[in-house]
């Protein structure tokens, strides 16, 4: 069993007095019951998918509840995207966390009562192991770090270590804040709390070793959302955008902005879909994965500067 102090900082009190993000609450809600009244249009999980250029589909009911809008960029770079290719993803996967791990991808899941871990086959999309959350976890982010697959949870202040392998559970520990993205740069783990504050912790004891505070120009960058370490770079979704800010992980400064809005146009027409959220990173093959909540589709992807 792993235990943390729970002492990050001056908001240690937060799990006791259930701090509640109220927006992010409401959206989440919202969601779900947009979902429970409409079925999804299932695809099947076979892949890698053909990219349907001629119907790429457009954001149809979700539009008006996805914010579609431009982030000022002006003196910071910006970057676009060109498909490479497209795989599977389960439609009904609330997708809070993602890692590409020898040759599979790891997905955590949300909400409460449907939280889980999931061991994916890229191609097929096909669930090759899954756990699931006790009913009173909302799951957030995951990472493998030093064979240890760790996921958070919300409101709950609570994190899982589990053998990557098995899914057996190693251990749990605490901490202090919401949770809301991990990941992991080989010497320490990186954590985001939806504030603009992403924290070092030690992936041994997950003590605080050190914090960052996410800025783009002299501006705080809030709603810091699911991680990914990618060739010595954090990569964040932005949460409630379609954007990935690119941050340097010694001073916490944006030196980029990944706009990826155009991907709602291939995610089909009249489906019921939610914000970007999931980034996982392929080391060996250098290939940069990207989905959302319930999409239907996960997206390989290479950068494209803009400016």
């Amino acid at each position: 069993m792993f235990v943390h102090n729970d002492s990050f900082d001056g908001r240690a009190g937060i799990c006791k007095s259930r701090r509640i993000t109220v927006r992010k609450i409401l959206v989440t809600a919202l969601t779900v019951l947009f979902v429970a009244v409409d079925a999804f249009s299932i695809i099947p999980l076979r892949g890698p998918l053909a990219l349907d250029r001629s119907h790429p589909g457009v954001v149809t009911a979700d539009e008006h509840s996805l914010n579609l809008e431009a982030v000022d960029t002006t003196g910071t770079a910006l970057y676009t995207f060109r498909i490479v290719n497209v795989y599977p993803h389960d439609p009904e996967a609330f997708t809070q966390g993602l890692v590409f791990h020898r040759g599979y991808l790891y997905e955590g899941t949300g909400l409460y009562g449907a939280s889980t871990l999931r061991k994916i086959e890229l191609k097929t999309g096909k669930i090759r192991k899954m756990n699931r959350l006790p009913e009173e976890f909302f799951g957030e982010g995951i990472t493998i770090c030093r064979n240890r697959l760790i996921q958070l949870t919300w409101l709950s202040c609570t994190g899982f270590v589990y053998d990557p392998q098995s899914f057996r559970l190693l251990g749990t520990f605490t901490y202090p804040t919401e949770g809301w993205g991990i990941t992991c740069d080989g010497n320490h783990l990186i954590m985001s709390d939806g504030t603009s504050i992403l924290r070092f912790l030690d992936p041994q004891n997950f003590t605080l070793v050190r914090q960052i505070d996410v800025r783009d120009r002299g501006k705080q960058i809030i709603h810091i959302n699911e991680l990914e370490y990618v060739r010595g770079e954090i990569y964040a979704n932005v949460w409630d955008t379609g954007y990935v800010v690119r941050i340097s992980p010694k001073t916490g400064e944006v030196s980029g902005w990944i706009d990826l809005r155009g991907l709602y146009r291939y995610l089909g027409r009249g489906r019921k879909f939610d914000i970007l959220n999931g980034i996982a990173y392929d080391v060996r093959g250098d290939r940069l994965f990207v989905t959302g909540k319930y999409w239907p589709k996960l997206f390989e992807i290479k950068l494209q500067r803009v400016h």
